[in-house]
């Protein structure tokens, strides 16, 4: 053989927590030791560095909090082996409202969670007796599980102090929190890496054949060539380009969303906090000045408008530390990762003055924000309903695993157990067909999944 070809049982097309993860189960549940991870640039140095590294349970739909369950799951069983080295944290997740009878939101827990674990759904109105345990500890193996929706404007007042005194309900969902989602795949690529896996930094450019498949790549050194048996679409933002290669068209778009980092110098966010969600519709106050200037722009116009919900906001780092992260998926305009990122210079403004309607200590930093602050982001690929695309493409031998949008990080270990499983001939989960392109042949399924997309997204 030729020094610049490699033979490989499985080619990952990607490098980041996906991929990985793929690679991390093919080793772990089938003893498949000779993968090779193909990314152009460094692993989990693309959408993977940019995740917000949170993780929940509860979806509008019971079969993605089965699978979002099944990788909280996985999550706990490393992080008990490696003695917390991926840094989980559980204080959940609060999804928060002005309304004072939230009953549409009340009805999504006990569709999501379904009528087995509905006893799971706790309501604290200062009538119940139902107990509610506030987030003071941050350790996973203790945290409840379930949902507190928390209605008493006087429990909501004691236990989040730091909320806009407008706040009437608070959804507190347990089962979440965060985690290292960079020493999650550090630990998972050190595996594949001892028992042999490999990782080649380069692009793909072309497939040739599926017995087996002959992978042309362009590395930093020069051509090379990978013979796989089988390969994996783990391509992130580019996981319709992979798709071409093999000549098919992957149902997947991207749009890029942004977020910003900066140092709490004023303490403005408990270090206790979950993770919260502004759940309302936000109308931005500007001054009658920036109004004017705001309309001038066709793209920053959209600010003077009703903007939806979902800016959110956490702790982050150690329980020392005084970085918070701050959110807001808004942008709904698809984009091109092959590009240069569409980044909002008035992103960071717009997203202070949303996020301190929520927490009014906030709007000490608007205009204020501090020199190193960071503003980033990265492409959420999805498909139409926001599920992803885990299992067997159309090519024979050929599998995919993408399109998690904003929640690669927590689903990225139940996405490569279920593709493992699809390679390996494994029993798949009860919602593990659903994942892949077989949904389509569903309509009104999928119909369905599209109508649920807005609440998915946070």
């Amino acid at each position: 053989m030729m020094s610049n070809e490699l033979a490989a049982e499985v080619a990952v097309i990607g490098a980041g927590s996906v991929g990985i993860a793929v690679a991390y189960y093919l080793l772990k549940d089938y003893g498949i030791k000779n993968t090779v991870l193909i990314d152009p640039l460094g692993p989990m140095s693309l959408t993977s560095a940019q995740s917000g590294e949170n993780y929940r349970n509860w979806w509008p739909h019971p079969m993605m909090t089965a699978f979002t369950d099944n990788s909280m799951s996985l999550m706990e069983e490393i992080a008990a082996q490696t003695n917390n080295r991926i840094n989980m944290t559980r204080r959940g997740y609060t999804l928060v409202t002005r309304r004072n009878n939230p009953q549409d939101l009340i009805d999504d827990l006990y569709q999501g969670y379904g009528a087995a674990h509905s006893s799971l759904i706790r309501i604290h109105d200062g009538t119940s007796n139902a107990s509610y345990v506030p987030p003071v500890s941050a350790d996973w193996s203790t945290a409840p599980e379930g949902v507190d929706v928390l209605l008493d404007p006087t429990l909501i007042r004691n236990t989040f102090p730091t909320y806009a005194q407008d706040i009437a309900a608070v959804i507190h969902i347990r089962r979440a929190g965060s985690i290292s989602g960079q020493q999650l795949g550090q630990f998972m690529l050190e595996k594949i890496r001892e028992a042999g896996g490999q990782v080649l930094r380069g692009k793909v450019t072309a497939i040739q054949s599926n017995e087996p498949f002959l992978l042309s790549v362009d590395t930093p050194s020069g051509s090379f060539s990978v013979r796989a048996d089988r390969l994996v679409n783990a391509a992130g933002p580019f996981f319709k380009d992979v798709g071409q290669l093999l000549g098919e068209s992957m149902p997947v778009s991207c749009v890029y969303q942004q977020k910003i980092a900066f140092e709490d110098r004023e303490g403005v966010i408990p270090r206790n906090m979950p993770f919260t969600i502004d759940l309302d519709p936000q109308q931005l106050s500007w001054t009658e000045e920036e109004r004017a200037i705001l309309a001038e722009d066709p793209q920053a116009a959209k600010l003077l408008d009703l903007m939806p919900g979902g800016i959110h906001c956490r702790p982050d780092g150690a329980e020392s530390g005084k970085w918070i992260k701050m959110g807001w998926a808004y942008n709904t305009q698809q984009s091109d990762p092959h590009a240069e990122d569409p980044v909002d210079p008035q992103f960071p403004d717009s997203l202070l003055r949303a996020g301190s309607k929520l927490h009014p200590g906030l709007q000490a930093y608007i205009g204020r924000l501090p020199r190193n602050t960071h503003h980033y982001g990265g492409y959420y690929a999805m498909t139409e309903e926001n599920w992803p695309l885990i299992g067997p493409m159309k090519t024979k031998g050929a599998f995919m695993a993408g399109a998690l949008s904003g929640y690669g990080t927590m689903g990225a270990c139940a996405t490569g157990a279920l593709c493992a499983a699809w390679m390996g001939g494994g029993t798949l989960p009860d919602y593990g067909r659903m994942f892949s392109l077989e949904r389509y042949d569903n309509n009104h399924f999928v119909e369905d999944l599209i109508s649920m997309k807005d609440k998915s997204v946070l």
